[in-house]
């Protein structure tokens, strides 16, 4: 887990990311002095790869209206204040490329559950087929192909804002029952068009994603994608398909796939436990043949170290656990007797031998 991980030219100090995690505490998109907290104790932490959480690549594309944003130039600047700070403390800087299609225009979860009325701020979802969620959640309009046309130029648009802001990993979501997924799924995608139906058909607007991304994100640097590798309901989308999709994104120029599961449709029994999405990243790996990254209950250093060392996947991403505990790689290092360097305003109370860490050089 403390080795490096070579992705393209980019070279991960240890396989230990913070997973994206919406925060619902920006205006218009900005980020703020909460997300330069909130990451950067991360990259103090040791975590090798800090991404932030979904940024939406259009106004629309937000989950809340407090969603991170990056559909403007005007959100770059906020960004690489952040990435500057990251790579201060020798994290590789990362974002996640989000539109939330049918789900988008609903309340940050503290406020309340559901839409968000268009006279409060709200707004018309956009999705493949005009299926709601859930019944408080607002019923989307269909995707014409324009609206394809211009989602996928929103991607490409979202990358090169992520370049300028000094990010050297981009993500694709195409989980958790958001706009990319709702396209893979028979259960939210009812097209009758070249977007729907066959699973060629329904992978189609994920793979030009990729595709128009990669066109303009550098060669030199990797691109992730994260799928919902079930959606643990019958006549959805599964984890035969996801092996598939995930060979056709390795020909797109995708180099890691984040291994994830669930969020299409409401009311499912997932059967959480720990590392209980483990296996979805050993199967891809295996059979995709492309790195896969764990997320999903790795709490304790055992566990995570398992994963990798056994060959489950070559990289683990925490949320809660790095929610409950910003210096989890630190400590987890001590715990496993692995040397981590530490930043020199905290040597003082750093095991014997520890070494100051040195910032990145990009």
């Amino acid at each position: 887990m403390f080795e490096p991980l070579p992705l393209r030219s980019v070279s991960l100090p240890n396989r230990i990311a913070v997973s994206p995690m919406c925060e619902y505490s920006c205006v218009d998109g900005k980020a703020t002095d909460w997300h330069l907290v909130h990451l950067g104790s991360r990259a103090v932490g040791g975590a090798g790869l800090v991404l932030t959480e979904a940024a939406a690549v259009s106004p629309e594309g937000r989950i809340s209206p407090e969603d991170l944003g990056i559909w403007s130039d005007d959100h770059v600047e906020p960004l690489a204040r952040i990435t500057r700070f990251l790579r201060s403390q020798g994290a590789v800087a990362g974002t996640q490329l989000a539109h939330a299609g049918r789900k988008a225009s609903t309340l940050a979860p503290w406020k309340g559950n559901g839409r968000v009325e268009l006279g409060e701020g709200g707004w018309e979802p956009l999705a493949p087929s005009a299926l709601a969620f859930a019944p408080d959640y607002p019923t989307p309009r269909a995707m014409t192909h324009d609206d394809i046309r211009h989602a996928i130029t929103d991607f490409a648009a979202a990358a090169k804002r992520a370049l300028e802001a000094g990010f050297e990993v981009v993500e694709l979501h195409a989980a958790h029952g958001y706009l990319a997924h709702q396209f893979l799924s028979p259960l939210s995608n009812q097209r009758d068009d070249e977007y729907g139906g066959s699973f060629a058909n329904r992978v189609r607007f994920v793979l030009k994603i990729a595709g128009a991304v990669r066109a303009v994100w550098p060669e030199w640097l990797p691109l992730f994608a994260r799928i919902s590798a079930t959606d643990w309901a019958e006549g959805g989308w599964t984890l035969d398909e996801s092996v598939v999709l995930a060979r056709l994104l390795k020909k797109e120029g995708v180099d890691l796939i984040d291994c994830s599961s669930g969020g299409l449709v409401s009311h499912v029994h997932i059967p959480v436990g720990p590392g209980y999405q483990v296996p979805f990243a050993d199967r891809i790996r295996r059979e995709a043949g492309i790195a896969t990254g764990a997320v999903g209950m790795i709490t304790s250093a055992s566990q995570a170290e398992q994963i990798v060392r056994n060959g489950h996947a070559d990289l683990v991403l925490l949320a809660r656990e790095m929610l409950r505990d910003p210096y989890w790689p630190l400590h987890a290092a001590a715990e496993l007797g692995v040397h981590a360097n530490w930043p020199p305003q905290y040597l003082r109370a750093a095991p014997a031998g520890s070494q100051p860490r040195k910032p990145r050089v990009v």
